[in-house]
């Protein structure tokens, strides 16, 4: 125990005070001086800044990239270049609405959209606001404009975007009313489950409980037409403030908050915690906000002149270190080193793809493991728990119920088959058709989760590394190219089991380091995990609606049916069974691998409402320009000590790896196998060897360029993503061979249709949005077995030999 302690002490006092700030900067262009005032018209859309001229009848093109300013076009108040107009942008489009026009309010509202081919802007008229209001803002969410304004008193509107004939529908707006609030500012930011509007307000110092002004957070709940009070772990951030001017999302889960004296604050969505940035030396009048950047138009304090700023978002934390990335890439060289020495074992293609049937039950373990999980779970899982609770831990445990399956049923049903690959099965079971259409889809579905899988780690490791989102799925991709392309499944494996333990220690000290960093240890992670309901595990939703929403029941039935495509369906799993020196070695794995996961699970999920607890303590450590899928490996790289973190980014980095291997080696396998050897392509063993080193490096190639087109800050979380792609294609799957495996009337005809169904209800689904993606495997697995035998049913066919390929005959 003193040992844990003395080291405990080592790890904090090597932690790092990453600090997050506001910095401005005065933007001169080619004139060294801008024609803006308080009142200009202003906003931005692709990569300029367009802002009124002073007599409001032209507008100016400030270029932002080169600072140049020009004049483009006459732009008249009518067509919405208007003085003191508000202005938010959605996508490509401005919305101007109100403003002054020859000293009087206007009520005209205009959507801009600017068109770079005719360098021109097309202005289309929206309906009249409904009343001339002295303070308005404006958020557009959905396809509607939301508007708050004053007049006399408060309202609340909308009106649908798309929509030249609607009128302004009005809101419940008692909330401003009913707290005297002196100045409201509309946000749309996620609340860590669902987009919602936010309505940052500044209550007056009369109605305030002492004699400044404060801040009040509301959320808006359009379904009740009411508005809910949001909650704040550290209140005495939001009082002593000037006037509110502006408020905006940042990132994916912070609100930014400035005052016309300077004053920064930013708001956490999800840890519900305030963090309050340096004061700037401006007085603010406007600002508008593109991305990460904000741009505000200001009275300087000294020369009392109005000039344009700009201003970034920046974090105190540590660079990555020469000592991390040498850790790095001496980790990444003995991977593919490893690959170089399993190359010259390799004597045919049983070696390549089954190892030679020597490999011990528990690499197979740890390989299966790494495979179902790796990175995915590394980064995504933490990432997700942290912004919700705990109600996905019963779907990954949900192995637990279907190791049993898979020891029982499905190891010896392949074991007798002594099948390379899975779908050689459903030729034997059905036809040759039927098999090659499955092999195809599991194709597909492993060139998609190898693209999720760099993807996912990619952007993650780009915030803490030199190196760019690109570049990492870029070197994830030529070293995976390298190593599985030359050692095949043996180097595969053992990879995977380095990157098992390499993971499960690092993620030990990890939460370790956490708790260190809590004000009062683990009490301070059970006592905020309770408090804001982050260990719920069970969500008691059995109506209608619950079908699209994480429910107990669809986490259940979600997991079974996930778990069962992979371990019956899966070829990455599959193969395992078949690498070790009998039945009972491959029982022993699986046994393991269940063992391994439900612990591992904890513990990721532990993390994850650890960084929730770590951030909401040390809201200034968290930089608000990340996004949610990166904070892991944030952490990682700010709080360990150096070395330690570039291990552990590193065995993050080669995990990835591991399971694009696996893919890799996987799809190989099955083209060879189903696609290549049935029609005798090739001339010799020895041509069958090369081919598959050229198939493994092409489909090394097609996953790589999906990561890089994965790479897209707009996904949220990309487990999300992943939980709809491995249910979309392996459910169908999976039901295709529960369907051949659990029937003796199932027929080709009715295999086709049963998968063709399966496959088109969950992309249904996906469009449409009428079930969660967390369920889609189950869907698919039903949908294919019903569907199928059905259909069999309706076109019998000749009677078969089943001997052995059913459940029923196995032992004939």
């Amino acid at each position: 125990m003193r040992i844990i302690i003395i080291f405990l002490l080592l790890l904090t006092s090597c932690n790092t005070f990453a600090k997050t700030q506001l910095d401005w900067h005065v933007i001169k262009s080619n004139a060294n001086h801008l024609p803006i005032n308080k009142d200009s018209l202003y906003f931005l859309t692709n990569d300029a800044l367009f802002i009124s001229s002073t007599d409001f009848a032209k507008l100016n093109k400030l270029d932002l990239a080169t600072n140049e300013i020009s004049t483009v076009l006459n732009f008249k108040p009518i067509d919405g270049n208007r003085a003191q107009a508000i202005t938010v942008q959605h996508n490509n489009k401005t919305v101007v609405l109100g403003g002054v026009v020859n000293g009087v309010k206007s009520t005209r509202v205009n959507v801009l959209e600017w068109h770079d081919e005719s360098q021109s802007i097309v202005s289309k008229q929206l309906a009249n606001l409904p009343r001339s209001f002295s303070k308005i803002s404006a958020q557009v969410f959905g396809q509607n404009v939301y508007i708050t304004g004053f007049d006399k008193q408060w309202y609340f509107f909308k009106i649908a975007l798309n929509n030249d004939q609607q009128q302004w529908t009005p809101l419940n707006a008692a909330l401003f009313t009913d707290l005297n609030i002196i100045n409201s500012e509309l946000v749309v930011q996620n609340n860590g489950n669902e987009n919602r509007i936010y309505a940052v307000s500044q209550q007056s110092a009369e109605q305030s409980s002492n004699s400044n002004s404060k801040l009040l957070l509301h959320e808006f709940d359009e379904a009740a037409n009411s508005w809910l009070t949001v909650t704040s772990n550290n209140p005495t951030e939001l009082v002593d403030i000037d006037k509110l001017v502006f408020a905006s999302p940042l990132g994916q889960s912070h609100i930014m908050v400035v005052t016309q004296g300077g004053k920064t604050l930013s708001y956490n969505t999800i840890t519900k915690a305030w963090s309050n940035y340096n004061k700037s030396d401006y007085r603010f009048h406007k600002i508008t906000q593109v991305q990460q950047h904000s741009y505000a138009v200001v009275t300087e304090l000294n020369t009392n002149n109005t000039v344009l700023i700009k201003g970034e978002i920046s974090n105190t934390a540590r660079d990555f270190g020469w000592q991390n990335m040498l850790v790095l890439v001496i980790y990444l060289l003995s991977v593919v080193m490893v690959g170089l020495y399993f190359m010259f074992k390799n004597k045919n293609t049983n070696d390549y793809f089954r190892g030679g049937q020597s490999i011990p039950w528990w690499a197979a373990a740890c390989s299966i493991y790494a495979t179902m999980l790796s990175s995915l779970t590394y980064i995504a899982l933490p990432a997700i728990v942290y912004q919700t609770n705990w109600v996905l831990l019963i779907g990954i445990w949900m192995i637990i119920a279907v190791a049993p399956i898979a020891v029982y049923v499905a190891i010896p049903f392949f074991r007798q088959l002594d099948a390379t690959s899975a779908y050689e099965f459903l030729s034997k079971r059905f036809n040759m058709p039927v098999r090659l259409f499955a092999s195809g889809l599991f194709t597909l579905f492993h060139i998609g989760r190898m693209g999720i899988v760099m993807a996912l780690t990619a952007l993650a490791l780009s915030a803490v590394t030199p190196l760019s989102a690109s570049d990492s799925v870029l070197i994830m991709g030529v070293l995976c190219l390298l190593y599985c392309t030359l050692g095949g499944v043996e180097a595969v494996i053992w990879t995977d089991t380095i990157q098992t333990v390499v993971l499960l220690i690092g993620a030990v000290v990890c939460f370790a380091v956490i708790i260190a960093g809590l004000d009062d240890g683990f009490n301070s992670f059970i006592q905020i995990g309770f408090a804001d309901d982050k260990f719920t595990i069970v969500n008691n939703d059995f109506s209608l609606e619950s079908i699209t929403s994480l429910s107990i029941w669809v986490i259940v039935l979600g997991g079974i049916g996930q778990n069962l495509s992979s371990y019956t369906a899966d070829q990455a799993v599959v193969q395992r069974y078949m690498v070790t020196k009998d039945p009972a070695s491959a029982v022993k794995s699986i046994w393991a691998n269940a063992i391994l996961a439900a612990p591992g699970a904890l513990l990721f999920f532990c993390i994850g409402t650890g960084l929730y607890a770590f951030y909401q303590l040390n809201p200034e450590k968290l930089d608000p320009t990340i996004q949610i899928d990166q904070i892991f490996p944030t952490f990682i790289s700010n709080e360990l000590p150096m070395g330690l973190a570039g291990l552990i980014i590193a065995g993050i980095f080669a995990a990835a790896q591991s399971t694009v291997s696996t893919s890799m080696n996987s799809i190989a396998t099955t083209v060879l196998t189903d696609f290549v050897r049935p029609f005798n392509l090739a001339k010799s063993e020895k041509s069958y060897m090369s081919l598959a080193r050229i198939l493994t490096f092409i489909s090394g190639v097609l996953g790589t360029l999906v990561g890089l087109i994965f790479i897209d800050p707009e996904i949220r979380s990309l487990m999300e993503a992943y939980f709809k792609v491995i249910g979309m294609f392996m459910g169908a799957l999976g039901g295709i061979f529960i369907l051949g495996a659990l029937t003796k009337r199932a027929n080709s005809v009715g295999a086709i249709v049963g998968i063709i169904s399966g496959v088109s209800l969950m992309i249904s689904a996906w469009k449409y949005g009428w079930a969660n993606g967390y369920l889609y495997g189950t869907i698919g697995i039903l949908t294919c077995l019903i569907v199928g035998y059905l259909v069999s049913l309706l076109f019998p066919a000749h009677n078969k030999d089943l001997s052995k390929l059913t459940l029923y005959t196995m032992n004939q």
